[in-house]
């Protein structure tokens, strides 16, 4: 780490001088502390940025021309209170289920809607997911569920208030 060298000095007649050492410091330990901090510093911004969805929202002030969507390639996911999914397809409110809680159970659900209208349409390209929450929902649910839009690979979806009578039926 530190090494003392003795000075080398010529012997002049008569004077004595007393012998100096000059003492070197070896700085490469605290090089490579001064890397690892930079490091550190630089890993721990860039965790800290903030990471966001691009979220497209129509524009209000137009008032938007009625969707021509087929209601076989529709699924309509309700968001109810203790992160319970509910699903059903088109505007069938009557043959709604709940299909329990969690991540998995609405990404099964996306990806059977997504076979059946592959299988019926042969592309799953024009398949909407209209995703409502209630309420009672939270935002992490809401968060989770965009997720799973992402995750599926679903192009199309729309985040939309429930109706009164989904209301009802999911409180039922």
């Amino acid at each position: 780490m530190a090494d003392i060298l003795p000075a080398q000095h010529l012997h002049k007649a008569g004077v004595r001088k007393t012998k100096k050492t000059s003492l070197r410091v070896d700085l490469t330990p605290m090089v490579d502390l001064g890397f690892l901090l930079i490091a550190f510093f630089v890993f721990t911004t860039t965790i800290q940025q903030s990471t966001s969805m691009k979220l497209a929202l129509p524009d209000d002030t137009k008032p938007a021309p009625p969707s021509l969507i087929p209601e076989n390639k529709t699924l309509n996911i309700l968001l109810g209170a203790n992160n319970d999914v509910y699903v059903y397809n088109g505007t069938e409110l009557n043959n709604e289920r709940s299909i329990g809680s969690g991540t998995t159970v609405l990404r099964d659900a996306i990806l059977d809607k997504k076979a059946a209208v592959r299988k019926d349409y042969g592309t799953d390209s024009g398949m909407v997911v209209l995703i409502k929450p209630t309420p009672a929902s939270t935002y992490a649910d809401v968060v989770r569920a965009l997720d799973e839009m992402l995750i599926c690979n679903i192009r199309t979806y729309v985040l939309m208030d429930a109706s009164d009578e989904e209301l009802k039926k999911v409180n039922e």
